[in-house]
C-alpha cells in the first residue's frame, strides 16, 4: 500500500517537478556555465573564465545600470510602501472595504504595457504630455521633460511603479491590519494613548511581519524592473533609464553577447541575494512574531 501511494505521489508531483527542472533549474545552470564563456548564440562557445564578470564590473554602462536600479529601489520601496500603509490604515475602519480593494487592485491586474502607454501620454514632455500641458495652462509653470531628462526619468519610472503596485500593497496591509486584536488598541486608548502612539506602539509592531514581507518583495521587484521602462522610454538613448535587467536584455538580445548577458544576470542575482540576506539579518530587531 505504501509503495502504491508513493507511485501515485510521484505521478502527481511529476508535472511540477518537470516544469521546475525545465524552466528554472536547467536555465539557471546553463546561465551559470554560459557566464564563463563567449558565445553569440550561433557559433562555437569559448571558455573565457571570469573575463565576462570583470568586463561588466569595469563597464561604465553597467555601473550606470546598477546606480539607476539602486535609485529606483530607494524611491519605490519606502514611498510606495508608506503610501500603501497610510491608505490601508485609512480604509481599515470604513464600510465597503471590498469595493476599495477592487478599485485599488485594478492597476495590478492591468497589463504593464497598457499602464506604461497610459503614463507615457501623461508624462510626455512639451505640449504633448497631459500633466505638463495642464500645469502650464492652469498655473503657468513649466515642468521638466519627465521621459527625456536623464535627471527626472528615474523619478517618472518610480511614479509609474508606485502607482501600478499600490493596490497589491494596500490589500496585503489591509489583511495584516485586520489580524490585530481590537482589545490591544482599546487597551492602549484606555491608557491614554493617542492615534499616533497607538499606530507606533501597537499597529506597527503587530503588522511588522506583513511589512517585512512586502519590503522584501518590493525590493526584489524594483531590482527586476524592465517592462514598463522598456515601453516608457528608450534606455539606449537615455542612460538615466538603464537598469540592470535592461543591461542583461541589451547584451543578450541586441548585441548577442550571451556570455556577458549571463554574467550581468548572475551579478544581479548576487546583489538581490545579498540585499535579501541583509533584510533577513536585520528583521530580528523590528519584526515581532506571535511566538
Amino acid at each position: 500500500m505504501r509503495n502504491r501511494d508513493g507511485w501515485w505521489a510521484a505521478l502527481f508531483l511529476a508535472p511540477q517537478v518537470v516544469g521546475l527542472l525545465a524552466f528554472l533549474v536547467f536555465p539557471l545552470g546553463f546561465a551559470v556555465v554560459l557566464a564563463f564563456m563567449k558565445w553569440d548564440g550561433l557559433g562555437e562557445k569559448s571558455w573565457v573564465g571570469f573575463d565576462n564578470f570583470t568586463a561588466q564590473l569595469s563597464d561604465p554602462a553597467f555601473g550606470t545600470a546598477v546606480w539607476n536600479t539602486v535609485k529606483l529601489a530607494f524611491l519605490t520601496v519606502p514611498f510606495g510602501l508608506g503610501l500603501a500603509l497610510l491608505i490601508a490604515v485609512a480604509l481599515n475602519h470604513v464600510k465597503g472595504k471590498t469595493f476599495y480593494r477592487v478599485v485599488y487592485f485594478m492597476p495590478v491586474v492591468t497589463s504593464s504595457v497598457a499602464v506604461a502607454v497610459m503614463w507615457q501620454i501623461i508624462l510626455a514632455g512639451g505640449d504633448y504630455g497631459v500633466l505638463n500641458r495642464t500645469v502650464q495652462d492652469w498655473f503657468g509653470l513649466t515642468l521638466p521633460d519627465w521621459l527625456e531628462d536623464p535627471t527626472w526619468v528615474i523619478v517618472a519610472i518610480a511614479i509609474v511603479t508606485i502607482w501600478s503596485s499600490l493596490g497589491l500593497n494596500v490589500v496585503i496591509f489591509l489583511a495584516g491590519l485586520q489580524t490585530i486584536p481590537p482589545s490591544l488598541t482599546e487597551a492602549a486608548r484606555i491608557d491614554g494613548a493617542g492615534p499616533v502612539r497607538v499606530f507606533r506602539s501597537v499597529t506597527l509592531p503587530m503588522i511588522s511581519p506583513t511589512l517585512f514581507f512586502s519590503t522584501v518583495v518590493a525590493v526584489i521587484s524594483s531590482f527586476q524592473a524592465f517592462d514598463q521602462i522598456y515601453v516608457l522610454v528608450d534606455p539606449d538613448h537615455n542612460d538615466g533609464a538603464r537598469t540592470i535587467v535592461y543591461q542583461v536584455y541589451d547584451l543578450g538580445f541586441k548585441r548577442f553577447e550571451f556570455g556577458m548577458s549571463s554574467a550581468a544576470a548572475l551579478i544581479l542575482l548576487a546583489l538581490t541575494l545579498l540585499v535579501t540576506l541583509v533584510q533577513f539579518g536585520v528583521q530580528r530587531r523590528f519584526v515581532h512574531y506571535d511566538s
